[in-house]
């Protein structure tokens, strides 16, 4: 029994320190275990906050090139059909018609279109449509003007076609690539049917191409040339030349002989006329008038007698 109570107090005492030993253990690995959690939880910080920059680098970059492209379908100048319309009173017309030529001309246009009217000999009118290029179109009104003696209307107008331009543009790239695909599903097509259809889609896509081509190039004609129609009106009042001839006393008094003459000769011939005309009448007359003064001298002289 003595023995027993001996080796029980070492006995109590192993235990606890083997239960400290386990204890501390447990807490160095909980330790350990916590170390590595921060550890590891650092790194996914660290990696995060290098994926992040990156990621903001590449969304900016992004955002760049969005905004690149964006600034690539700009049109960088302005398309505006100008159109003036002119009208002007000169003193000389063909001088002016001839002299705005010439100023066409020297700009690089031309005369689209021109037209002249007369209305008796008191006034010439006309009309001409100059086509000019648009850099010009400015110093060929101010020439076209000083042609004038008074300018009488001046109307100037501007539409401004880039939004559809821009707009033609974009349709025609789509169309492009849709023009592209067909062609190449027509080369990988084996059925009948599907080229048939293909070719049918094909044909209408590029029927819309040339639309499309055809208004754009009419825009660039129209914003590269301005139009100037210029009407034209020359009021000319005609005041009749006064013959000197018919100032000269002589030759009136000729020509007033001469027209007595031909009244004469006129009378005399229809004197003539109406004498050989009417013999027979007269004849008749005549042998009448005869008969009658015979009868009448025989009857007088029977009267005297008795």
């Amino acid at each position: 029994m003595k023995k027993l109570v001996k080796v029980f107090p070492v006995f109590v005492i192993a235990i606890i320190i083997g239960i400290t030993g386990c204890s501390s253990s447990s807490k160095s690995e909980d330790r350990a275990k916590m170390s590595m959690d921060n550890k590891t939880e650092m790194d996914s910080s660290q990696s995060g906050s290098g994926e992040q920059p990156a990621l903001v680098a590449t969304d900016n970059k992004a955002k760049a090139n969005q905004s690149t492209s964006t600034v690539n379908l700009e049109v960088p100048n302005q398309m505006v059909i100008y159109q003036a319309d002119l009208q002007l009173r000169v003193k000389k017309f063909e001088q002016t018609v001839r002299s705005l030529e010439e100023k066409a001309e020297k700009y690089g246009g031309y005369i689209a279109e021109s037209n002249v009217s007369r209305e008796g000999n008191e006034q010439v009118s006309g009309s001409l449509k100059i086509r000019i290029p648009q850099k010009y179109f400015q110093d060929f009104l101010h020439d076209a003007e000083g042609q004038a003696a008074e300018v009488l209307q001046r109307n100037i107008t501007g539409q401004d076609v880039t939004e559809e331009y821009v707009d033609l543009e974009s349709r025609l790239k789509s169309k492009r690539v849709v023009e592209e695909r067909l062609l190449a599903f027509m080369k990988d097509a084996v059925k009948t049917e599907d080229l048939l259809k293909i070719s049918t889609d094909l044909a209408a896509v590029q029927e819309e191409i040339e639309m499309i081509e055809g208004r754009m190039k009419f825009l660039e004609n129209q914003t590269s040339l301005s139009t100037v129609t210029i009407t034209l009106y020359e009021n000319k009042v005609i005041i009749p030349n006064i013959d000197k001839d018919k100032l000269n006393t002589w030759e009136k008094t000729k020509q007033q002989f001469m027209k007595s003459t031909n009244l004469l000769l006129a009378g005399l011939s229809g004197l003539v006329v109406f004498i050989i005309g009417n013999i027979p009448v007269l004849a008749i007359f005549i042998i009448i008038g005869i008969f009658l003064f015979v009868f009448y001298k025989k009857r007088k002289n029977r009267n005297s007698q008795g």
